[in-house]
């Protein structure tokens, strides 16, 4: 089990976990690497699939799994992430699936020295991304300090808009919610400072949670599992300052 941290994605290659039911803050590819997968969601009774691009903020869970899975989380204003989220061949009830590069990724994932930028790119494809230098000035200043407090008002002041103005703008450019893309920064500090040898207390007071317990309950909410069961797999963490937001 692998995991890649960068401040623009998250990487994960392992098992499928037997993940609970969640909503994840930002999208993610998702690939099974040995086997279809069936995933169950808010609208969606079951799809089974190969690849199946899971939206933020939808709550569903991934059942019939075997093997390995590949998990691409992408940052909604990276330029990573606006060459991700487009070219799925098929639509079911706006659930996407059925990546068009789905065998390169499967085989890119399953060689021995595994290339984490090769990746990426075929997980890639052009689409519209962050536009409003706003909304990207907002997301940059909450990603350099996940840990102080997060208003929406004093983003919006900051902005120079209204409060729904702000809210709706950031959701509809990022595809996420302006807490929820809090929640993500937070998780990236959390990763930091546990690859750092920090225990989840310290982790959880570094990225501005209220306790351990309030990370643990939003690290379920958001991937299925406690942090704690997630360390007791003892996963490689492999932490990448490179490529920032982009």
């Amino acid at each position: 089990m692998r995991l890649w941290v960068r401040l623009g994605h998250v990487v994960y290659l392992g098992p499928s976990l037997g993940l609970g039911p969640h909503s994840t803050a930002v999208a993610c590819l998702g690939v099974g690497l040995d086997a279809p997968f069936t995933v169950r969601a808010d609208g969606l009774p079951g799809l089974t699939a190969r690849s199946f691009l899971f939206r933020a903020r939808v709550r569903h869970e991934v059942r019939d799994t075997a093997g390995r899975m590949l998990f691409c989380f992408f940052d909604p204003t990276s330029a990573r992430m606006a060459r991700c989220l487009g070219g799925m061949r098929r639509d079911t009830g706006g659930f996407r699936s059925d990546h068009h590069r789905e065998a390169d990724l499967i085989d890119l994932a399953t060689r021995d020295e595994l290339d984490v930028e090769r990746l990426l790119a075929a997980a890639s494809i052009p689409v519209p991304h962050v536009r409003d230098p706003r909304i990207v000035r907002a997301a940059a200043r909450i990603r350099d300090d996940p840990a102080r407090p997060q208003r929406a008002e004093a983003a919006a002041r900051e902005a120079g808009l209204s409060r729904s103005h702000f809210l709706r703008t950031f959701a509809d450019q990022t595809g996420t919610s302006f807490r929820r893309y809090v929640q993500w920064a937070r998780m990236l500090r959390v990763a930091a400072a546990f690859a750092d040898g920090h225990d989840f207390t310290r982790a959880a007071a570094d990225a501005g949670f209220a306790s351990p317990s309030h990370l643990s309950d939003t690290f379920r909410g958001m991937f299925g599992l406690t942090p704690t069961a997630l360390a007791a797999l003892d996963p490689e963490l492999l932490l990448d300052g490179a490529g920032g937001a982009g």
